[in-house]
């Protein structure tokens, strides 16, 4: 860790800090420390291979590498920026890192960068249209080019050829808030067809799920206010490689509605964080219109995917379902953060989320003729999010983006054959996308308990390295590892290293 050789908060009160007017947007101010900071952002992208992945620092070690209390006088930015190489920077997992491959993958480029920085210093507020008309209408244009990529139905589309249509789509922070929106516009559709007066029948309320879906769907579950034992985890098992099983669906949601409850939302996930399982998203829909329950479809990682020819067919029958969410934040080149939900019917969605303050109505309202963002949505401020999605596009083409998604779903398969010819491994769950599942196997005397044992010493001696980054999950009750390959800096070379790394690491733990 560096250190500097002089404390931010000893220094002395510049001559003219007390006459100078202070100008926080001083032109030349801008130009300069914006030159410093890409200077800083083009240098980072360079040297984060030889950074180790994960830093070696304890709680609170930041405190003690900076002050603990708030300078009262200015200093000058180099200053910041020396604090920043020195102390930040040793700091920070770096997701950036082409050596990162737990999790799934937070993509970048430079056009998501440019196209954030802009929109940062633009800093509109587009609550609503009139109060930036660019920055809903750009959303509304990045939102229906991306339905196209994926070929979602018009149904989805903000704009269509014959003009406006029922449903849209609006960029949410986080696929946890598109689940929230979606089960409150759920539980009040539920509601009004139950008859309840007001949230009486809440209780009778159920919504389901695999058991592989993200744990952020529950806590959204629970934000919306359903009952906590209302809220169905569906086991599924290899025989369906840990996908929702549409029999098993069926029959808990038949003995719901039996038992005078009212089946309300499920969720299907195509790519599910655990083990990259798909749920069949066409037979999920089928069954939950026999009890005109809303369907999500999380598609935050694999959605991405989906805007190549080859892996469209597993969002097969999304024209039967009410929502569907995918990030372009994880696999899409466009940083944090940028989550896109569509709807079937917007106004499902802005009838359970609207507000109209005095001090916000206006004659674009009024008209009809445009959609409030704010409506579609938890709070009412919003970031101008869609220009960075806009400017990926526009500068790399469809094209690219495919190449970028099939380049990393190969490394992910050269992965999975090294994985496959060594013998003292297995590949727990068949690779859908660029996710590999795997784990040092049960051979010989070891046990299973022996194998989670050795997985996780694996693992660890892993990371402790600093050349590479994995995590873990568990599948079928057993310590499993996940290879995610995508980092934006990724090749082939850092594959091969990991996988080398791997083994040796392997040797060390079993001789």
């Amino acid at each position: 860790m560096g250190s500097l050789d002089t404390n931010p908060t000893t220094f002395s009160a510049f001559p003219n800090d007390k006459a100078a007017a202070f100008e926080p947007l001083n032109p030349d101010d801008v130009r300069a420390y914006l030159h410093k900071a890409v200077d800083f952002i083009s240098d980072y992208y360079t040297n984060v291979e030889s950074m180790p992945v994960l830093p070696n620092v304890k709680p609170g070690y930041l405190q003690d590498e900076l002050s603990a209390s708030p300078p009262t006088y200015s200093a000058p930015f180099d200053v910041t920026m020396k604090e920043l190489r020195t102390s930040v920077v040793p700091g920070m997992t770096h997701w950036a890192s082409p050596n990162f491959f737990a999790f799934f993958p937070s993509t970048n480029s430079a056009a998501a960068i440019a196209g954030d920085l802009i929109a940062s210093a633009m800093n509109t507020v587009g609550f609503t249209w009139q109060a930036s008309p660019a920055a809903t209408e750009m959303e509304v244009l990045a939102l229906d080019w991306l339905a196209q990529l994926l070929r979602l139905p018009t149904t989805f589309m903000n704009r269509t050829s014959t003009g406006r249509g029922t449903g849209g789509g609006v960029i949410l922070g986080t696929t946890s808030e598109a689940m929230l929106v979606t089960l409150v516009a759920a539980r009040d559709a539920a509601l009004r067809r139950s008859g309840s007066v007001g949230v009486a029948d809440l209780p009778r309320l159920v919504v389901y799920a695999a058991d592989q879906t993200h744990s952020t769907f529950f806590k959204a579950c629970r934000l919306a206010g359903f009952d906590p034992a209302n809220i169905r985890s569906i086991s599924t098992g290899p025989e369906t490689d840990y996908g929702l099983d549409p029999a098993k669906l069926l029959d808990i949601m038949q003995a719901d509605a039996d038992a005078g409850l009212v089946p309300t939302y499920v969720c299907a996930t195509v790519g599910t964080t655990s083990s990259n399982a798909v749920d069949p998203v066409g037979a999920v829909a089928d069954i939950a219109a026999m009890f005109n329950a809303w369907v999500h479809v999380d598609a935050a990682y694999a959605g991405s995917a989906c805007i190549c020819p080859e892996f469209r067919h597993h969002l097969d029958g999304v024209e039967h379902v009410d929502s569907i969410s995918m990030s372009p934040h994880k696999w899409l080149l466009t940083c944090l953060d940028c989550t896109c939900l569509y709807v079937r019917d917007a106004h499902r969605l802005s009838d359970s989320l609207e507000t109209n303050p005095e001090y916000l109505k206006n004659d674009a309202t009024d008209s009809g003729e445009v959609t409030d963002l704010k409506d579609m949505q938890v709070g009412v401020g919003r970031r101008f999010r869609g220009l960075k999605l806009w400017m990926v596009m526009r500068t790399y083409g469809t094209a690219k983006l495919q190449e970028h998604i099939r380049s990393d779903v190969a490394m992910a398969k050269m992965f999975e054959d090294f994985v496959r010819a060594d013998d003292r491994f297995e590949v727990v769950v068949p690779r859908n996308f660029a996710l590999v599942c795997f784990r040092i196997k049960a051979t010989g005397a070891m046990t299973e308990e022996d194998a989670d044992e050795a997985n996780r010493v694996l693992m660890e001696n892993l990371n402790k390295t600093g050349k590479a980054y994995l995590a873990h999950t568990v599948v079928g009750d057993r310590f499993v590892l996940r290879f995610a390959a995508g980092s934006s800096l990724q090749e082939e070379r850092h594959v091969r290293s990991a996988w080398d790394l791997i083994k040796k690491t392997t040797s060390s733990i079993m001789d």
